[in-house]
């Protein structure tokens, strides 16, 4: 079972609603390592300077924001922390919209969001609710020392909280020069490219697809491991 990053409670008016957040992905990195050929050891990166040509210590760490190439303001950790918003244990609501209008971009990182003891009726009542009027609830919250947008709907048995981009973070597809200038299909085009997508149609089945990379990693290792030659799949 994943742990818990976050244990607060969702307030809206005067509804204060205790509850957990979960993480609602897994992350299933591949687990490599850079070795130094020579004698299989893990390899350390280290702080350089490559000005004063030495290894840096952390003592002499500071963070630096770029205001053009190579033209730094210099800030500390004090400095930086002075304006981190305070660690808060509530996701304030803010409004409730229509999900439909928030659009796909938006949507960050997401959470299953649990009740936790003697907040069940209320976190049902809540869920029901915005099923029932097809709703979603914009709020904030703060989360490792990072103020976010959030987004909460129904979901399954429980609430859905996915992050939000800010509107300064998204890119507008009108900045891409390729999507400038394209050509309208004809009608023939639009009726053979809709017979080629219904031909092609059926169910979404997420088991049907397999991360094939890391399966044919972990049988590489395997084999490594168990000193026995290579063998290559053949593609499909």
């Amino acid at each position: 079972m994943p742990k818990a990053i976050f244990a607060g409670s969702l307030s809206f008016g005067l509804v204060n609603i205790p509850i957990k957040i979960y993480p609602a992905t897994r992350s299933r990195g591949t687990a490599l390592r850079t070795l130094h050929a020579a004698c299989h050891t893990p390899l350390r990166h280290k702080r350089w300077c490559p000005k004063c040509e030495k290894e840096v210590p952390q003592e002499e760490v500071e963070y630096g924001f770029e205001l053009s190439k190579n033209r730094f303001v210099p800030l500390t950790e004090e400095e930086l922390s002075s304006i981190q918003p305070k660690s808060a244990k509530t996701i304030e609501i803010l409004t409730f919209v229509d999900p439909a209008g928030v659009d796909p971009l938006f949507p960050d990182t997401h959470y299953h969001v649990v009740p936790q003891e003697g907040g069940e009726r209320a976190f049902s009542l809540l869920r029901e609710v915005l099923s029932l009027t097809n709703r979603a609830a914009v709020g904030k919250m703060t989360l490792r020392e990072r103020e976010y947008v959030v987004l909460l709907r129904p979901y399954r048995q429980g609430l859905l909280l996915s992050t939000l981009h800010y509107l300064t973070e998204l890119v507008d597809p009108s900045e891409l020069k390729e999507l400038q200038g394209l050509p309208s299909p004809t009608e023939r085009e639009r009726e053979l490219a809709k017979t080629l997508l219904e031909s092609l149609s059926g169910e979404f089945r997420p088991e049907e697809y397999r991360d094939t990379f890391r399966e044919a990693l972990a049988e590489l290792v395997r084999q490594k491991a168990e000193g026995r030659p290579l063998v290559v799949p053949q593609e499909e």
